[in-house]
């Protein structure tokens, strides 16, 4: 017989890669022919979607580590630079590189209030945004405007909160507690 816990474990992978196709779908549909452009007195700025995908992805590491193991998600991410016309591995691996360093430190989190874990989420994004603007400089790769890629970094990490009360009451992904067992009663 199956070990209730490991199908659990299996069902939550599964779920976590639909909802990144999900999001990569809908990232890729067009809402409308005309790049949507605010105007902010003189300027104006082209408006870009957050990283939903990176968030969701930061959100399950943080909380349920095993739900999101990195050979799921290096696969994840390495498409969707194929997909969306980035240097492909770049953005993949530094997801990964974040995400292997966020599960060692998964144990930390457990105890911390929500805003230390919002602002260690938001160091680490401001993190990877620059290394990979620094690598695309250095490599001489074109890339999109510096506005373009703060304010996708910045609406990231203010949908973070979002991504975490919907996979919280929807998907049932929450933070680890202390006393917690594992299916064969090993402390988690």
């Amino acid at each position: 017989m199956a070990n209730p816990t490991g199908s659990h474990i299996w069902t939550k992978r599964a779920v976590f890669v639909l909802i990144a196709f999900t999001i990569m779908v809908i990232q890729l549909v067009p809402q409308s022919m005309e790049p949507r452009v605010a105007l902010i007195g003189p300027w104006q700025l082209r408006l870009v979607p957050p990283d939903v995908c990176l968030a969701v992805t930061l959100a399950w590491v943080v909380r349920r580590p095993k739900f999101a193991p990195v050979w799921i998600i290096a696969p994840l991410f390495l498409l969707g630079d194929l997909v969306f016309q980035r240097p492909p591995g770049l953005w993949a691996g530094l997801v990964v590189v974040l995400t292997e360093q966020l599960r060692k430190r998964s144990r930390e989190f457990r105890t911390l209030p929500f805003l230390a874990e919002w602002g260690s989420i938001a160091l680490s994004i401001v993190a990877i945004s620059l290394a990979n603007r620094i690598i695309l400089f250095v490599l001489a790769v074109p890339v999109a405007p510096f506005g373009m890629i703060l304010l996708q970094m910045i609406l990231t990490i203010a949908a973070y909160p979002l991504v975490v009360l919907v996979m919280h009451y929807l998907f049932g992904i929450t933070r680890v507690t202390p006393g917690e067992t594992g299916g064969r009663g090993q402390s988690i």
